[in-house]
């Protein structure tokens, strides 16, 4: 049985308890746009119903994949923007990309 929006909403809240989502003063109500979200993911994943489940999870992984490195870009923007530092994950992680692929040393 697919999940349904309300189940994919409700499991974004509970995430967030986690990490929290700063929705600073956004013009939108954060439940509106948590609902839109899983409404649209909920679409994307009916429209794989016919997707080899391998296929399926590449599919998933690769919008996730672009999904946080768009927020990571979004997230470096927005401080340098405001001249702020990058905190130290952000950092960490900007360092490991600088020195390329293969070259992990964790």
């Amino acid at each position: 049985m697919p999940i349904r929006p309300a189940q994919l909403a409700a499991l974004m809240r509970e995430v967030e308890q986690e990490d929290p989502i700063d929705f600073a003063d956004l013009p939108f109500p954060e439940d509106e746009l948590r609902d839109l979200v899983a409404n649209h993911l909920c679409e994307m994943a009916a429209a794989m119903e016919n997707f080899s489940q391998e296929d399926r999870l590449m599919t998933l992984l690769a919008v996730s994949a672009k999904l946080v490195l768009e927020n990571l870009v979004l997230h470096v923007q927005l401080l340098r923007r405001h001249n702020l530092p990058v905190g130290n994950d952000v950092n960490a992680l900007l360092q490991r990309l600088r020195k390329g692929p293969g070259s992990d040393e964790g």
